[in-house]
């Protein structure tokens, strides 16, 4: 069980008038009592939080340095919404350098019977498997005065791989070496028929690749 802010406000403001209206124990308990039945009716209300289910997908792998999204699907069995606040924990090297104070955490209002998505963003700084951690759901009542309060293992590695800064060199190497091997054509000066790709036969080329009309028309 948790407590909103606006909980001990409300006691501090009941506490307050009783002290200028009526200072007594009477004055107090007819106030305070009002304020922790309405807590015990948020709690009630509050949809359960070990009912939740969850699924993870995304990338297995990323190199270091770069950026990857961890999906997460929530799913509401329950006949209550849940109006939650939801915490995906990662280990500290995880998350990007200009990260949020509290990375990985999410709202979440979803109806009973629903399921929503929700993608945290991460970035590792170090190589070698990454696994989440625990999920910490916070589920709020309807009058926003207390929550239930849950953890659940949800299951997940990410490897981080070696930097591979020169990847954007990559596909024009690939092309080079097709190239070599022969499976892409190449059009180059001398081997077409067209006027200016003739030039002068050299002793050693192929025969065939002579344009007979073109060299007459030379003379």
């Amino acid at each position: 069980m948790a407590f909103t802010g606006r909980t001990p406000l409300i006691a501090a403001l009941g506490t307050l008038i009783v002290g200028l209206v009526l200072p007594s124990w009477t004055g107090l308990l007819a106030v305070e009592l009002p304020l922790l039945l309405a807590i015990v009716v948020d709690l009630l209300l509050a949809a359960p939080v070990n009912r939740l289910l969850f699924t993870r997908s995304g990338d297995t792998s990323v190199r270091l340095g770069e950026r990857m999204l961890a999906s997460l699907v929530i799913s509401n069995p329950t006949r209550r919404p849940l109006r939650a606040y939801l915490r995906d924990s990662w280990p500290p090297s995880s998350w990007p350098s200009d990260a949020a104070p509290h990375p990985g955490r999410h709202e979440l209002h979803i109806p009973p019977g629903e399921r929503r998505r929700v993608t945290t963003t991460l970035q590792p700084t170090r190589r070698g498997d990454h696994k989440a951690q625990r999920v910490t759901v916070r589920s709020f009542g309807p009058l926003g005065l207390a929550a239930r309060q849950g953890h659940h293992h949800v299951p997940w590695t990410v490897r981080v791989l070696p930097a591979f800064p020169s990847r954007k060199h990559l596909p024009a190497k690939l092309v080079r070496l097709r190239e070599l091997d022969g499976r892409t054509s190449i059009l180059t000066r001398g081997e077409g028929t067209e006027f200016d790709s003739v030039r002068d036969y050299v002793p050693g080329d192929d025969t065939r690749s002579i344009d007979w009309r073109a060299t007459a028309r030379q003379s």
